[in-house]
């Protein structure tokens, strides 16, 4: 744990003070006098309907139907009843059935029964949630319960009485209403940008609201601005959060187009710069790395941004601003952590992973990052932000950086934030045709005034990786006590690695018939095993190899991973049968 220096009791007050300021703001704005200032309290007409991007299922509407409704890794048992009855079994659970996300799954699957069931559910809700409070009519919430709304009007709206229609238009007016005040209110990052865009996407979609959208627009424009970054990335360094944005901004751009209105600059700027971002942080297999809050992978919503590309080939140089650094050589890519957290305010979901790294080769991933656990396993979140569930150097079992326990400042973030390291550098260099990353970081510093660095050659035919791993005094002379550290390399999950016929060596097989065989000098090689957060069953057994050894003032440790063989060719496609199964997945194991 890490209590606040003076400084960043001297940024908690200005957080404090901002966010008494905006909650003022927001209940003057929301007070019977003030109301006026954003149009008409009815939205009686829309004018456009937005797509939504995300994939639906239809057979999520079987499942309600059987009186079963999952949401946020949670089943909740409704039988013949209404959602908005039961006691939510999970935070997010309720977050997400407020959200109406889910009405994409009943669209998709084209029923009258379906239709009439989602029709129920919003009037059930709007009779069971008229005085505004709790998680309802949480900023973030309610816009997206406008944008699910608005992009899913024709299920709602077609065909209905005249007296459900009204209650849905009185509805939609209040929510708007409410939001475009209640939007100060929401904590710093993605959530504010999804109640902005929902704000600007309700003014464009509902007739006569042009003036107040003028307003929301500058707004927005000036939080995309603030939040994304030069090279694409967003102030959290979650690279996952990048998806999510774009899945939305990508729709509220075309409503620009479509009803012949100039975005806000910042908008097209911001997807032209977020789009390559989201390529630079892809692995080889098609995910995005595990960096700080990056969970399950989506390569349904993944592939549907990246569609939007207008130019694929185009290669970013650099994430300068984001601290990620991309080597590629051959078929084989590497993505490394090279920054510090973002700041305290928007920390509350980052990792100590600095200078760990993941790695593919073809399409397989080798080295991957625990990852973050789906909502339902909130108690692994903890375990998945430590420095030992990432590719790099664990000293005295102490992560890079430290969790500040602060009740106020936990409130303002939303979870636990983490600070340190403070100072970490990189420089990349090219040499005989391969390509090397130098990085340093000194989170160990208060802690043991050893300076943690890191330097990682990737061969220019992408076969073979070096890596140096270093600990040496930051200033004066080191402490005379040994420290145990470790070294940790984590399996993608069913890798096979089997000890090797050398000391200190092992044999990867990724499942494409290569093998990769990794050595090491300066440290004792171990297999134990490890625990991959990010699977779409929730938490399962994986495992890593870890090297292991003591430093007394400075230790330095080599290792290599090299391609010994080479994956086959691809055969040709053997032509199709009829009666042509699939033999059953094997099962799998979870912690």
């Amino acid at each position: 744990m890490s209590k606040l220096s003076l400084g960043e009791r001297a940024g908690l007050a200005r957080l404090m003070v901002d966010r008494g300021r905006r909650a003022a703001a927001a209940n003057l704005l929301q007070s019977p006098l003030l109301r006026w200032r954003y149009g008409a309290p009815i939205a009686d007409q829309l004018l456009i309907v937005p797509q939504d991007l995300r994939t639906a299922d239809p057979s999520v509407w079987s499942e309600i139907n059987l009186g079963h409704f999952g949401l946020a890794g949670a089943v909740a048992v409704i039988d013949d009843g209404s959602p908005f009855t039961l006691k939510p079994p999970s935070r997010a659970w309720a977050r997400e059935l407020h959200g109406f996300g889910w009405l994409r799954h009943l669209d998709a699957a084209g029923t009258d029964a379906a239709k009439a069931k989602a029709l129920s559910f919003a009037l059930d809700w709007i009779d069971r949630h008229r005085v505004r409070g709790g998680v309802a009519w949480e900023p973030a919430v309610t816009g997206r319960r406008l944008i699910s709304w608005i992009s899913h009007a024709t299920l709602l709206l077609d065909g209905i009485d005249p007296k459900s229609y009204d209650l849905l238009a009185e509805s939609l007016g209040a929510q708007m209403v409410h939001l475009a005040a209640a939007w100060r209110n929401t904590p710093d990052g993605h959530q504010r940008l999804i109640a902005l865009t929902a704000l600007v996407l309700s003014d464009l979609c509902v007739a006569n609201h042009d003036r107040q959208l003028d307003d929301a627009a500058t707004l927005f424009g000036a939080e995309i601005e603030r939040q994304i970054l030069p090279d694409g990335g967003h102030v959290s360094r979650n690279p996952g959060t990048l998806v999510e944005l774009l899945l939305d901004f990508l729709p509220l751009g075309q409503c620009f187009a479509a009803r012949g209105r100039e975005p806000p600059k910042a908008l097209p700027a911001a997807i032209a710069r977020m789009l390559p971002m989201v390529r630079y942080m892809r692995l080889g297999d098609g995910s995005i790395a595990r960096f700080n809050g990056m969970g399950t992978p989506q390569p349904d919503a993944l592939a549907t941004v990246l569609a939007y590309d207008g130019r694929p080939g185009d290669v970013l140089a650099a994430a300068g601003a984001s601290r990620y650094v991309r080597l590629e050589r051959g078929s084989t890519i590497l993505i490394a952590d090279a920054g510090s957290p973002p700041p305290l305010r928007i920390a509350g979901q980052a990792h100590a992973g600095c200078l760990s790294f993941e790695m593919s080769a073809g399409t397989r991933a080798i080295f991957v990052n625990g990852g973050t656990p789906g909502p339902v396993d909130t108690h692994w979140h903890a375990a998945s932000r430590a420095t030992a569930s990432h590719n790099t150097l664990c000293l005295n079992a102490k992560s890079s950086s430290r969790l500040v326990r602060n009740r106020i400042l936990e409130s303002i973030v939303g979870a636990p934030p983490i600070r340190f390291p403070n100072k970490v550098s990189h420089k990349i260099g090219q040499r005989d045709g391969g390509i090397e990353l130098d990085m340093r970081h000194d989170g160990y510093i208060k802690h043991a005034n050893l300076v943690h660095s890191r330097k990682l050659f990737l061969h220019e035919t992408g076969d073979q990786l070096d890596g140096i791993d270093r600990l040496e005094p930051g200033t004066g002379t080191q402490a005379a006590r040994d420290l145990p550290f470790a070294i940790h390399f984590h399996l993608a999950p069913d890798i096979a690695c089997t000890p090797g016929a050398e000391t200190n060596a092992a044999d990867l097989e990724p499942g494409d018939g290569s093998v990769w065989r990794f050595h090491a000098q300066g440290a004792a090689l171990a297999f134990e095993d490890s625990a991959y957060y990010a699977d779409f069953s929730g938490p399962r057994r994986t495992l890593q190899m870890v090297l292991r050894a003591a430093c007394l003032g400075t230790s330095e440790v080599r290792w290599s991973l090299t391609r010994i063989k080479t994956p086959p060719p691809p055969q040709p496609a053997m032509p199709r049968t009829e009666n042509r199964t699939k033999p059953p997945p094997l099962p799998r194991r979870k912690t």
